[in-house]
This record gives structure tokens, sequence and C-alpha cells, in this order.
């Protein structure tokens, strides 16, 4: 039977748009090939990311006696979290809306058979 390791991010501060940029590239690859992969990625989400993917490998060895060379990024999830709202005013007494976005990422390596 194949042991699955899970771990989540919440309230991340990136947008879930971008954050789906990088997860849809390391969905399905060996856990140690997607750290190498997440390295060399520019984007801001990618750090975010290669941590917990980081932190999901840890868990795995640590609590559950796994080998990080056996395990698959079986599921990664980028969910929206809460929006920030506010305004700045600007010109004629008009103002302008910010919107800050943030998303909740879930991540589950599984044992590879």
């Amino acid at each position: 039977m194949a042991m699955n390791v899970k771990a989540k991010l919440r309230y991340c501060r990136v947008s879930p748009q971008k954050a789906r940029l990088v997860v849809d590239v390391i969905r399905g690859r060996p856990a140690v090939e997607a750290m190498d992969v997440l390295r060399f990625i520019t984007k801001k989400p990618a750090y975010h990311v290669r941590k917990l993917v980081g932190s999901a490998i840890a868990n795995a060895e640590e609590n559950f006696g796994l080998n990080r060379e056996d395990l698959i990024v079986s599921q990664i999830v980028v969910d929206a979290a809460p929006i920030r709202k506010w305004r700045r005013f600007g010109a004629r007494g008009r103002f302008k809306p910010v919107v800050r976005r943030s998303s909740h990422i879930s991540v589950v390596l599984s044992e590879r058979e």
C-alpha cells in the first residue's frame, strides 16, 4: 500500500493564477526532480512552492521513514484564499480599488510502487 504525505501552505501572498503556472510544471514528477526544477524557475511562487515541497519531503522522511528518492508529487492544488481590498484615492475625488490576492497551496506526495 502506497503511503501519502500531505503538506499545506495557507494565506500565501501570491495570486492563485500565477501560482498555478508554477504548480502545473511539477505535477506528477518525482519529488527530488521537482525540487531541482523549482530552483531554476524565476517566478515568485516557485520559492514558496519549493519550500512547501521540501517540507512535505521532510515530513515523509522524519514522520514515516520514507526515502526521498521514492516520492512523487501525486497531487498539488492551488486554491484562492481571502482577498484583501482597499482603496487608493485618485484624481478628481475618485478612488481606485486595490486588490491583493492570496492563495492556499496543498501538496500530496505518494510513494512510488
